[in-house]
């Protein structure tokens, strides 16, 4: 509908950063999962060094929303212009900006909407206009965070990764990663998981499990599957101690005489708990050293189970 009404949504917010380090977090959108609490992965389509299209999931409400969407950056206005290409229902069109303006030390960053919705639906309308509040607010709100300790941020933030050659079936590997509700049977680390998958390959995963040095917690997470690709990536709704984000992602690489198993994890640490947790006098290079082993080691684990699974399943037929 060409006369649809369109809608319009302005937030801010003032984050104690210089206007270069906020424009940056803002157009560096493959790291927004690690950022963003709603963002769950973003996959760079295209890109010229101007403009770029690019896939997004991202949590909406209850629901894990996709999009694609072209993006073009600004670096001498500061701004970021988006539009959705294939909207996420029930947006018929969706668009806005990102501008950064400088206030000194400070900034203000300033994160508009636009969108249509077909027949102007009313609870549509007010269903979109609550998720783009909620979300919007929550991204502010992180932005701001990290303005805080942005000198430090490059010690907040780990990306490592782990792999191991195995001569196993790639897709017996695959079905042990994407059959996750089977790993407590599996796996001795992990005491418990619930499973939704409500959209074929996109799973809701609550999970509790013991870490390496014996304590026990409880995380949710968002797992998109690519079966053709043999890839699983995650993010972590609800992380555990020491971390404010975590994502990551199962990846398996055949080839002619063998597999590839890759465990790849990116972190940030929560600055504020890393001496409540690991004691007094740790500094975030410390914990982030820490981090690497543990999810290393689990990780590690995850996957010579995996491994096993398959070997044993080829034995059997």
């Amino acid at each position: 509908m060409s006369d649809a009404r369109v809608h319009r949504t302005v937030h801010e917010v003032i984050a104690e950063a210089p206007a270069g380090v906020l424009y940056g977090l803002i157009a560096d959108a493959t790291r927004w999962p690690l950022f963003f609490p709603p963002c769950v992965h973003v996959e760079q389509l295209d890109f010229d060094g101007t403009r770029e299209r690019l896939r997004m999931w991202a949590t909406a409400g209850d629901t894990v929303k996709s999009w694609i969407s072209s993006r073009r950056l600004d670096v001498q206005r500061l701004r970021v212009e988006f539009t959705m290409d294939v909207p996420a229902a029930p947006a018929r069109t969706m668009g806005g900006v990102w501008t950064v303006e400088p206030l000194g030390d400070r900034s203000r960053v300033i994160l508009e909407h636009s969108f249509t919705v077909d027949g102007d639906d009313p609870a549509a309308v007010a269903w979109i206009e609550d998720v783009t509040a909620a979300n919007s607010s929550s991204q502010l709100d992180r932005l701001a965070e990290l303005a805080r300790s942005w000198t430090r941020l490059d010690d907040l933030v780990w990306s490592f990764e782990d792999t191991i050659r195995v001569n196993a079936p790639a897709e017996l590997i695959f079905e042990f990663l994407y059959q996750a509700e089977d790993w407590p049977a599996e796996l001795p680390h992990v005491t418990r998981l619930d499973l939704v998958e409500d959209e074929p390959g996109v799973q809701l995963v609550s999970m509790g499990s013991m870490s390496i040095d014996g304590g026990a917690h409880s995380t949710e997470s968002v797992r998109i599957c690519f079966p053709a690709a043999q890839r699983i990536v995650y993010k972590q709704t609800r992380t555990s101690p020491l971390l404010t984000a975590h994502a990551g992602e199962w990846a398996i690489e055949p080839d002619e005489t063998g597999v590839n198993l890759t465990a790849r994890h990116h972190v940030l640490l929560d600055e504020d708990s890393i001496e409540r947790v690991l004691g007094e006098g740790t500094d975030a290079v410390a914990a982030g050293h820490h981090l690497r082993d543990a999810l290393g080691q689990a990780g590690l684990s995850v996957l010579r189970y995996a491994t096993q699974y398959a070997l044993g399943a080829v034995r059997v037929l």
